[in-house]
């Protein structure tokens, strides 16, 4: 498993290994990178998004790079992701310009732009089941589902009372999503009936950063927070709080699962460290 961290301009590739972690590759950018998002059928290779308004498409097999730079969103894309379903290669970018951008990295140029948001787009993010359906996420406190082949909005949710910066769609049903928003709050949406949430957490006491399901277990999820905080969460239980980890000293501010293993997850922090540990919550059950 190779792990990312990107920020201040650089991306890192790490090998985790039995004595810790080493530096695989180190890529250099001109502006600050805000996200990154793996090649769904190329271990090599990847695109970030940074706050100069471009897109950078990485091979890393090749020290030198980029392969490729899409630049037209005219503010910070905040938000990238790769397709997960197969038959599709493409990639959506959120950005605060307030339009979501799709790509086929194989060409120079967008295919589409979705318009609707009224605020910065602080996420996007595919559907692992339904091609060509992907979320987003903005400051103008909606959680929107578009449908790439209508080029339109499907579906307008009114998540918080509070900017929402991540969403994210649980691995398990295709018409589940969470979102995390400024108001500290994390809330659950089942698309066949959005006019209430299906769940709401409670317990983080600043702004949700980045909030992930499990893609072993169905009803589990984890969220960072600008409290220092990792939380994990079974939304099907009464007491769902499984678990705060914290071991970092300033903002954290990215967080995923293992794909390989079922206990494993990787958070980072404004600390300028990368924490990989398996929480106890996850090497029970849940």
């Amino acid at each position: 498993m190779q792990l990312i961290m990107w920020g201040c301009g650089t991306l890192l590739i790490l090998d985790p290994n039995e004595s810790g972690l080493r530096l695989f590759r180190s890529f250099d950018w001109s502006d600050g990178l805000f996200d990154v998002t793996w090649s769904e059928n190329n271990e090599h290779v990847l695109v970030t998004c940074s706050g100069d308004g471009s897109l950078q498409l990485w091979d890393t097999a090749k020290a030198a790079g980029p392969l490729q730079v899409y630049k037209e969103h005219t503010q910070e894309v905040y938000s990238v992701d790769w397709s997960q379903t197969r038959g599709e290669q493409l990639v959506v970018s959120g950005s605060w310009d307030q339009t979501v951008k799709l790509w086929d990295p194989t060409v120079g140029k967008s295919l589409c732009t979705f318009r609707g948001h009224e605020n910065v787009i602080y996420s996007t993010i595919w559907s692992p089941h339904i091609p060509g359906c992907f979320a987003s996420a903005s400051g103008d406190q909606t959680l929107r589902i578009w449908d790439v082949k209508a080029a339109g909005v499907r579906i307008v949710i009114p998540a918080h009372q509070a900017e929402i910066l991540s969403c994210d769609w649980c691995k398990y049903n295709e018409n589940l999503l969470v979102t995390g928003a400024v108001d500290c709050s994390l809330r659950g949406w089942d698309l066949r009936n959005v006019r209430q949430p299906v769940f709401e957490l409670l317990g983080h006491t600043y702004a949700i950063r980045r909030v992930k399901f499990s893609p072993f277990h169905a009803s589990v999820l984890a969220s960072c927070s600008y409290d220092f905080t990792v939380r994990f969460w079974n939304f099907s239980k009464p007491d769902p709080l499984l678990e705060t980890v914290e071991h970092h000293t300033e903002f954290t501010c990215g967080l995923d699962f293992s794909l390989q293993s079922p206990t494993q997850v990787a958070d980072c922090s404004w600390d300028e460290t990368i924490k990989i540990y398996d929480p106890a919550c996850l090497t029970i059950p849940a």
